[in-house]
């Protein structure tokens, strides 16, 4: 047979690397991007990054196309046709400031309170909200209120710590996983490499999901719950483990606020 000629699997593609990090969803998994005559060409892992150390799902590696989007907007554009038409223009940076402050100071003169406005994620809601207060209204909002800032006051009264979708279990201790709504697309990275440690150690893996998705697919059990029936299944666990004395009351005294808000009395008008 004849031998065929060698191939090179590792191209060079780029003449610059930056190093960044991924915004396709709220891991932030460190990317290394190549750069062609001020173009970029490529995104891989970065290697070197402890969120997702070189590991790069497909939304990171579509981060190429949505910076490449015809949709994605380059200046401010003003509405010159009817609305719903689609019809707009560019126009300047200081131009778009000046209209909207004409307009933000019309309402403002007239009821502040008649502005709402929303924000979406990674546009510093602190400051959007601080500003909106200064303005005079109460009805402002940004992404967090209506995704995940609930599990992270959860995390603070848990754990001990705000957490983001991929959450911060401990892959090396855990003897027993549960997964409750967990996403792909969402925290894909970290859950996948953390799944596979536990796995290599014949951890137990429960997947708590309406839809058997791939998380559920490798778990060792499916618990497919009706939608919004969630927190039903956990307070049937809470009161099963409390009615079989199984609860680690030392642990919850040492990591939680459990000592405020539980009188361990039995016997005693307080207990509860």
């Amino acid at each position: 047979m004849k031998a065929q000629p060698a191939i090179d699997t590792q191209p060079i593609v780029s003449d610059e690397i930056r190093k960044t990090t991924c915004y396709m969803c709220a891991c932030r998994c460190g990317i290394d991007v190549h750069f062609k005559d001020g173009e970029i060409r490529y995104i891989e892992g970065n290697r070197d990054h402890p969120v997702n150390q070189g590991v790069l799902c497909a939304k990171g590696s579509a981060g190429i196309m949505q910076h490449n989007s015809p949709a994605r907007l380059r200046a401010p554009l003003r509405r010159v046709g009817p609305r719903g038409s689609g019809q707009f223009e560019e126009i300047s940076w200081d131009e778009a400031l000046s209209t909207a402050a004409e307009w933000l100071a019309d309402v403002r003169e007239k009821d502040p309170k008649k502005l709402a406005f929303f924000t979406g994620r990674d546009q510093s809601q602190a400051l959007t909200g601080w500003w909106a207060q200064q303005y005079g209204t109460p009805n402002f909002a940004a992404h967090g209120g209506f995704c995940s800032v609930n599990m992270a006051a959860a995390g603070i009264y848990t754990l001990g710590g705000a957490f983001w979708e991929f959450g911060c279990p401990d892959w090396e201790l855990t003897k027993l996983f549960m997964m409750f709504g967990v996403a792909e697309d969402h925290d894909s990275n970290p859950i996948k490499m953390g799944i596979g440690q536990l796995k290599s150690r014949g951890v137990r893996v429960i997947s708590v999901n309406p839809v058997q998705t791939g998380y559920s697919a490798v778990a060792d059990d499916w618990v497919s719950i009706t939608p919004g029936t969630d927190g039903l299944l956990i307070q049937s666990l809470i009161y099963e483990l409390l009615r079989t004395n199984r609860i680690d009351l030392d642990y919850l005294i040492r990591y939680t606020n459990a000592p405020w808000r539980v009188i361990h009395a039995p016997g005693t008008e307080s207990h509860g």
